[in-house]
């Protein structure tokens, strides 16, 4: 039931109880609204269960609560603004749709976003992701919070594995038995994300358990990753040694919540997700996820769904920068690097002779951004050539003015989500990045929700990438294997082709 007065705020009943939301630019939103329980007390370390129904009216003008977390560190923190909200009720969602609220005929397209970070720092609160320009346009957009760290990703012997993922898997089942109150169609789900938020949709992909919550995937900057559980426990193990208790859920239940979340930010500090260091991983538990995500993939797991997926071409430009790591990389750093990744002669010949001019640290960002991330999801594209379900694939090339930056890991979410003119969009793009591809890209991903075509052709042979750059005003471009022969010099890819 929707409450579509002219001049009232709108009202929707969910299951749990009627939420009272606000119009601002002219589309509804409702926020903080709790699609499970409190991960807290008894329900800490456990898997999500329902949230209390309530009588009444809630509001649900003001963003919920976040999960713990510290602020990115500098210099990262004046790029990434992340909005901190305190509470404990931090498995909430956000819901924007077009005002007035739509009724259950209007079966609009839906897109649930799921934030990046690392699996440590983001929210649903982060001003880029306001779901406006979506409704604006005819999707209904649902932001999810989800636990964090260890809260999420600790590895226990007495507590379920991955459970933020449990909880974007709770945010969506909520959207499928609410979502119609809100004018959305149930059977019309797209989820997307980046970065950390990309990773996870890639384990959602592999989870038996997500068959038929969604429909369609936007993969952005994040490819299919998961670790072995001895492999993945020893985040866990180091903050609970550092804490001076077992590595046991039971152990760090009774740990002070600041002084865990002090021992995680000591343990994972100094550290990205391109030069790897401690960090938190979706888990191969045999149960959510029974195998690595990229093999059960690979393999035809969710062969039917439609999948949009890209990367930006400076990916690791946000890492390497902004703290100097570019400028400190001399060739003996890049040769002790190229054997740790353990980069093919062939590959590094290629790279350095399409790149004549890059310093150390600026080739060995090209090779971690392919090998991490380009390489796997064009090995995925690949994999499904012939599948049932549509693959198309982007590159957003537009590189910032800011602090050198180029088109580096995040920049694109400002476009995507048509939010360019927020302050916090700025600190990464400036304040005088494109609007026209904006417009482009925006429209892509709501022609992707709304009918699973964004606006090129799909992946084949020819791997079709439809490139994002400059103001988009001659039109689409739609290049044909870019720098193809790099990523055919990547041994693990040259098997899958």
């Amino acid at each position: 039931m929707t409450d579509s007065v002219a001049g009232t705020p709108p009202q929707v009943t969910t299951e749990y109880g009627t939420v009272r939301g606000a119009v601002e630019r002219g589309v509804a939103v409702f926020r903080g609204i709790p699609y499970a329980a409190a991960p807290v007390g008894a329900r800490r370390f456990r898997a999500p269960g329902p949230p209390e129904p309530w009588t009444g009216v809630r509001e649900a003008v003001a963003y919920g609560p976040t999960a713990p977390k510290r602020p990115y560190a500098p210099p990262l923190d004046r790029l990434l603004p992340d909005p901190a909200v305190p509470g404990d009720a931090w498995l909430n969602l956000n819901v924007w749709t077009p005002s007035p609220v739509p009724d259950r005929a209007a079966r609009l397209p839906v897109l649930v976003w799921i934030h990046g970070g690392s699996l440590v720092h983001g929210s649903s609160a982060v001003p880029v992701y306001d779901g406006s320009a979506f409704a604006r346009d005819g999707v209904v957009l649902v932001s999810v919070n989800y636990r964090l760290g260890v809260e999420g990703f600790g590895v226990f012997p007495d507590a379920p594995a991955n459970r933020g993922l449990l909880d974007q898997l709770a945010a969506l089942e909520w959207v499928r038995d609410n979502i119609a109150a809100f004018g959305g169609a149930p059977d019309r789900v797209t989820v997307a994300g980046e970065s950390a938020g990309a990773i996870s949709i890639a384990g959602l992909l592999a989870a038996p358990r997500s068959a038929g919550l969604f429909g369609r995937a936007v993969l952005q900057s994040g490819a299919p990753a998961a670790l072995p559980p001895d492999a993945a426990r020893g985040t866990t193990e180091l903050i609970a040694k550092r804490l001076g208790v077992p590595a046991t859920a039971a152990a760090l239940a009774a740990v002070d919540p600041q002084a865990l979340l002090t021992a995680q930010s000591e343990v994972t500090s100094g550290g990205n997700p391109l030069t790897g260091r401690h960090s938190f991983q979706l888990v191969v538990d045999g149960d959510l996820l029974p195998q690595d995500p990229a093999a059960a993939l690979e393999a035809g797991a969710s062969a039917g769904v439609d999948l949009l997926l890209g990367t930006n071409t400076d990916e690791y430009r946000l890492w390497f920068v902004p703290g100097g790591l570019t400028e400190k990389i001399g060739q003996l750093k890049l040769r002790l690097a190229l054997l740790k990744f353990r980069v093919p002669n062939a590959t590094a010949r290629t790279y350095r002779a399409n790149r004549p001019d890059a310093t150390p640290g600026e080739f060995l960002g090209a090779l971690a951004t392919d090998l991490l991330l380009r390489v796997p999801l064009n090995r995925l594209a690949d994999a499904r050539t012939h599948a049932p379900g549509a693959t198309y694939v982007y590159e957003f090339g537009w590189p910032t003015p800011v602090q050198r930056l180029g088109a580096c890991h995040a920049l694109e979410l400002g476009f995507v989500f048509d939010t360019l003119a927020h302050p916090d969009t700025q600190a990464l793009t400036g304040p005088h990045a494109p609007q026209e591809l904006a417009d482009a890209m925006h429209r892509a991903w709501v022609d992707f929700a709304a009918g699973g075509n964004p606006g090129w052709p799909t992946w084949d042979a020819r791997r079709p990438v439809r490139f994002f750059a400059r103001d988009d005003r001659d039109g689409p471009a739609v290049v044909l294997a870019p720098r193809d022969d790099e990523l055919r010099s990547w041994q693990p890819y040259r098997n899958a082709s």
